[in-house]
């Protein structure tokens, strides 16, 4: 067998990750036509096929998988070797992708993420808001925030907490607007959320051990969390936000409490940060893991103590 090149195996790392051969050319800055050629030639040393090619992605053959790991120990090398030479100055460095829920990422970590960088200038923050729920290598990112109920088994995740949904409403829009105490009204009311595009929202809603299920129509959906506290406010309707978005109008008096006595949940029941096993995290992410973290699990059992249900 040919003596495999090492540059050849962090190359098909890269193939694999970016799903397909036109991205992976993208973000190597080469042209399509040379990255095919260098994998025909590690398939060729290595006398195999290494990824099987669809019209839409290339995924790993049993000796593709074998190799991507060891190639993913020798980037990770590479990096942590850059990293040694970087620390020997002060401070840390690298860079850190991270993909976040809008409402999470504006509400929540938006001044954290500022404080972050001010802190360590060295480092270059890559922050995707999105409300997509996308898979860690389509994203491109090192550590996603999402909300889910069972995260992949594929995928490294830690919990934040648990996420709960509140119904509520202007003070003025409730006394104009009286409302059965059942998760099945908000069937029927003019409804103001945060939509995913591509997904029909079905809201869960617990008592004990009672669940029930509701089919939403909402009357105005937006990713824009400002946007919306303003039509609650103008009178326009229930609006149905995770608990750390409401947290603060809610205890400062400015929106009212619908449904206290259910739980109520529409994407997923807990907040966690993802990343692939086996993928090198720097110091650089490593520190901003741990400090995220602290900070999500800390505002999380904050909001959760607004309106909680007995």
């Amino acid at each position: 067998m040919t003596p495999l090149d090492a540059s050849a195996l962090t190359l098909l790392v890269d193939i694999l990750d970016a799903g397909n051969l036109s991205q992976a050319a993208r973000k190597l800055k080469m042209t399509r036509a040379n990255v095919s050629y260098h994998l025909n030639q590690l398939e060729r040393a290595v006398g195999m096929q290494l990824v099987r090619r669809t019209t839409r992605r290339v995924e790993p053959t049993e000796a593709g998988l074998r190799l991507l790991q060891h190639g993913r120990a020798i980037q990770g090398e590479l990096t942590a070797a850059q990293e040694a030479l970087a620390s020997l100055g002060q401070g840390l460095h690298g860079r850190v992708r991270l993909g976040v829920p809008t409402g999470f990422g504006q509400v929540v970590l938006a001044p954290w993420l500022i404080d972050f960088k001010r802190r360590h200038p060295g480092i270059v923050l890559d922050v995707l808001f999105d409300n997509r729920v996308d898979d860690l290598l389509r994203d491109e990112v090192d550590l996603a925030v999402r909300v889910m109920s069972e995260p992949p088994p594929t995928l490294v995740a830690h919990t934040l907490g648990p996420v709960r949904h509140v119904a509520c409403a202007a003070p003025h829009w409730i006394a104009a607007n009286p409302m059965a105490l059942e998760p099945e009204a908000l069937s029927q009311a003019p409804v103001l959320t945060a939509g995913v595009s591509g997904r029909s929202l079905r809201l869960a809603a617990y008592r004990g051990s009672e669940r029930r299920e509701v089919a939403l129509e909402p009357t105005l959906t937006s990713e824009n969390f400002q946007f919306l506290h303003q039509a609650v406010d103008a009178g326009l309707g229930i609006e149905l936000l995770p608990d750390y978005v409401v947290a603060a109008d809610v205890a400062a008096g400015r929106l009212g409490l619908l449904l206290t006595d259910w739980r109520l949940s529409i994407f997923g029941t807990h907040m966690v940060v993802l990343h692939m096993p086996d993928r090198y995290q720097t110091r650089a992410i490593r520190t901003f893991l741990d400090e995220l973290l602290a900070l999500g699990r800390t505002r999380l059992a904050e909001a959760a103590q607004v309106g909680a249900p007995a």
